[in-house]
């Protein structure tokens, strides 16, 4: 018996193998308008927030009105990067359509980001429907898995969220979602024990076992 029937999936750090890329990224724009350059772990952290937490957090002494040079820069990097899935993504998908599960993604990125991303990958058929940062209140707020919990028409219990980051499980705990850490992304594994989700698996090849099991 099936105990979930929507699953959302966060995008960067879960199924797009991304977490390198922007951390490089928001490297190089920091560089491009002579700021400090964060550490590793420090850009890495603010992985599927809002656009403006997140600036504020990688360049703390930049005044608010500058964000939009520092975004535009950061988005001239990415998009020069290629970025894929992780192994096994998409048959990982194939099967959940097939048990009868409705996917969606609640990520960090803007509307149009995701859209470029999930054409140019070729996934965009296995999900239902997304919220994105420039959709609703961003993460850890809960809105994004509360909207889309309104727009399936299902019960906070029967939905479960799949992420790489705390920000991901401060969202679910505050939308009263239960979730499952995949540890292969931006947040190290003893961070996401920490947020106590349901499982901290290593892999899609760990998460695919543990849906099969208890979802």
């Amino acid at each position: 018996m099936r105990r979930y029937d929507l699953l959302v999936f966060d995008w960067d750090g879960t199924l797009s193998d991304s977490t390198g890329a922007i951390v490089v990224c928001l490297q190089q724009a920091c560089a491009d308008l002579e700021l400090p350059i964060p550490e590793a772990d420090r850009a890495r952290h603010v992985i599927g927030l809002g656009l403006e937490d997140a600036l504020a957090f990688i360049a703390p002494g930049l005044a608010r009105a500058d964000y939009g040079k520092l975004a535009e820069r950061y988005r001239i990097h990415f998009l020069r990067q290629s970025t894929g899935l992780y192994a096994g993504t998409e048959a990982l998908l194939d099967d959940l359509l097939l048990r009868g599960y409705r996917l969606a993604i609640a990520t960090g990125k803007s509307s149009r980001g995701l859209e470029r991303s999930l054409s140019e990958l070729g996934i965009g058929r296995f999900f239902s429907g997304w919220r994105c940062a420039d959709q609703c209140a961003p993460k850890p707020a809960p809105d994004m898995l509360t909207d889309l919990i309104d727009e399936f028409d299902v019960s906070a219990q029967n939905t479960l969220m799949i992420g790489d980051t705390s920000h991901d499980l401060q969202m679910a705990a505050s939308a009263e979602v239960a979730a499952v850490a995949i540890c292969h992304g931006a947040h190290r594994r003893e961070t996401l024990e920490a947020m106590r989700p349901l499982a901290c698996v290593a892999d899609t090849g760990e998460l695919s076992q543990w849906l099969k099991l208890n979802a």
